[in-house]
Parts: structure tokens; C-alpha cells; sequence
């Protein structure tokens, strides 16, 4: 029988269960969390990003969510620095050009903070000067940091960024570090 799990990565720790990096201390991986021999990570998340990440032990499933052609949506939110005003929501919305080529249309709006967040460990830097904003980004691409490059690209440089849905499944209430079934 298939297996599928949610899981709320914290920051800085590896989408994947072993740490194949750089000679010294080893990072964190999934392993540090999940010991369920036989489920796999369907798709990434970069090492300083958080939230929601699905594995499973069924192959099609974990290629229905991380392949291009299928265009799962992913939705996130992005603390980013400096407030965005419509022009910049509006880009984001209809797509930007990174050096990779235009992205796809993105559904993307202002949101209040949200109240239910954890703390960050390290918190995000904190300048008097800089305000900041949250955006609700939802795309439907999976490209290397591609939210983090769209809100730079429009002038908003990403300070937090938080995956809290993949297609159906939420994160609602789940803790970092911690794991249900699908």
C-alpha cells in the first residue's frame, strides 16, 4: 500500500535524507526528522526556505507533483522587504523574464501577516529603516529559487519564504519539524 506523507520543513534543513555536501558538521536532513524507510521527497525545497513538502512512496504520484508538465500548483508565502504596490503584484501575476526564460503567470496578492506563524530560528533580520510585507504567491512552476528570483525581480527581495500548500494538501497546523499522513 502506498504511503504518503506532509511534512513542515524548518529552515535550514536539506530536502533530501542524506547529506552529500561539504566535509566538516553535517547539516540537517529529512532524516533528522523522518524514519520511514521507503518514502521520498516529490519535489524540492531550498535549504533556507520552510514549510510544506509531501513524500511518498508511490512513483507516480511523486511525478504528478514534482514534474514541470503537470503544473502543481505551489502556494507560498513571502515575507520580502519594502512594500509592493500594484505594478509589482501585477508583474508577478502575469508572468516575469528571469535569466532562464519568462515564467508562467502567478496568482499573487498582499496579505496581513499571519498571526498563526511560528518564530524563525535565526529570526529574519529586522531593519527600522526597511519595511516589509508578506505576499501569497501561488505558482505553477517549479524552477531553482524561482519565487525568491520573481519578488527580486519586481524589487522585493524575499526575507522568509514559507510553502504552505501543494495541489489539495495544506499545511494548516502542522509544526516545523513535524509529519502526518496525507
Amino acid at each position: 500500500m502506498p504511503r504518503t506523507i506532509l511534512f513542515n520543513k524548518p529552515f535550514d534543513v536539506l530536502s533530501q535524507f542524506t547529506d552529500r555536501g561539504t566535509e566538516g558538521s553535517p547539516r540537517r536532513t529529512l532524516s533528522d526528522f523522518i524514519d520511514m524507510p521507503g518514502v521520498y521527497p516529490a519535489g524540492r525545497l531550498d535549504r533556507d526556505s520552510e514549510g510544506l513538502m509531501v513524500l511518498t512512496s508511490d512513483g507516480r504520484l511523486q511525478a504528478r507533483i514534482s514534474h514541470p508538465r503537470y503544473k502543481a500548483p505551489k502556494t507560498y508565502l513571502a515575507q520580502v522587504e519594502g512594500v509592493p504596490d500594484r505594478a509589482a503584484l501585477s508583474a508577478l501575476s502575469t508572468g516575469v523574464t528571469l535569466k532562464d526564460g519568462p515564467t508562467l503567470p502567478a496568482k499573487a496578492r498582499l496579505i496581513d501577516p499571519p498571526a498563526w506563524l511560528w518564530d524563525r530560528d535565526p529570526p529574519v533580520r529586522f531593519r527600522k529603516t526597511v519595511p516589509d510585507a508578506w505576499i501569497e504567491l501561488t505558482i505553477t512552476e517549479g524552477r531553482n529559487r524561482q519565487v525568491r528570483r520573481m519578488t527580486a525581480h519586481v524589487g522585493h527581495p524575499t526575507l522568509r519564504l514559507i510553502r504552505v500548500a501543494i495541489g489539495d494538501w495544506r499545511l494548516d497546523g502542522l509544526a516545523p519539524g513535524a509529519w502526518r499522513d496525507a
